[in-house]
């Protein structure tokens, strides 16, 4: 049977690509940072004849990337889906350094490692396959002030990059970007983003995204964008004056006063 490994494997998009290839026929190898949801989620995908294993690690840490990259090495899965990543509500000028460095770990330096782990493998073998999970947020500063975009630009990038050459191309392994737009899961609350006032429209759901992503990886596409709105938006976002885009980005420092500087008592208004 086909072995798909998932990071961030517990919710969101991750859960909606551990159950659709449970469903057609993968043995899976889950990743997420807490045993307990790991354990629970496994349990819920109990297919006859299908295998499901878990990994508990923190991807935004050297040591819990570390062990996912050991595992990789000893067991090449037929299919990996870099799914982990995260986004910070304060914007870059009043942030913590430490999580900017988190997000960056997590977003980029997971995905480059996982990729640098099984590509050379899977090229020797001549199969495997790549989803690495972006946004449309890479074509463009959607969220100003904030460094999710430009972690995910990276990934886009990374992964042209990677995929157009010639020793990749020929040799029988597909790596994709996908980039969805915004998705109903617990991503936004968990990251404390107010994203409440977005029209409907706006919206996709989890097993939406999965299907046209395993879709257009069948179909050999470099980039997956699923519907045709989120489309628009990325030619959009590339092609569209930055001036003209700007205007209709979610600015996360707006109405923020400019932080103090290091070592300035904050003022407390008691009222």
């Amino acid at each position: 049977m086909p072995s798909a490994v998932i990071t961030g494997a517990t919710s969101g998009l991750g859960l909606a690509f551990a159950a659709h290839l449970a469903r057609t026929g993968h043995d899976l190898t889950l990743v997420a940072r807490t045993e307990h949801d790991l354990e629970s989620t496994a349990a819920g995908l109990g297919h006859p004849g299908r295998r499901v294993t878990t990994l508990a690690a923190d991807l935004a840490t050297p040591a819990g990337s570390r062990l996912l990259t050991d595992s990789l090495a000893e067991n090449v899965p037929d299919l990996l889906v870099n799914n982990a990543g995260m986004a910070l509500a304060a914007p870059f000028p009043a942030g913590d350094l430490g999580e900017e460095e988190t997000l960056m770990q997590l977003n980029i330096g997971c995905v480059l490692r996982t990729t640098h782990t099984v590509l050379p493998a899977m090229m020797r073998r001549g199969s495997g396959r790549i989803i690495n999970v972006a946004s449309v947020a890479a074509c463009g500063p959607t969220w100003l002030g904030s460094t999710y975009p430009a972690s995910k630009s990276w990934v886009l990038a990374f992964t042209e990059s990677v995929a157009r050459s010639a020793p990749v191309r020929s040799s029988g392994v597909s790596i994709m970007a996908l980039l969805p737009g915004y998705v109903r899961t617990a991503f936004h609350q968990r990251a404390g983003l107010e994203v409440g006032r977005l029209p409907r429209l706006m919206w996709l759901n989890s097993e939406q995204v999965v299907t046209a992503a395993l879709r257009d990886l069948a179909r050999g596409r470099l980039i997956s964008i699923p519907s045709r709105r989120y489309r628009a938006c990325a030619w959009g976002l590339r092609h569209l004056p930055r001036s003209l885009t700007t205007a209709f980005s979610l600015d996360l420092a707006r109405g923020r006063p400019i932080p103090p500087a290091a070592g300035t008592a904050r003022s407390v208004d008691t009222g």
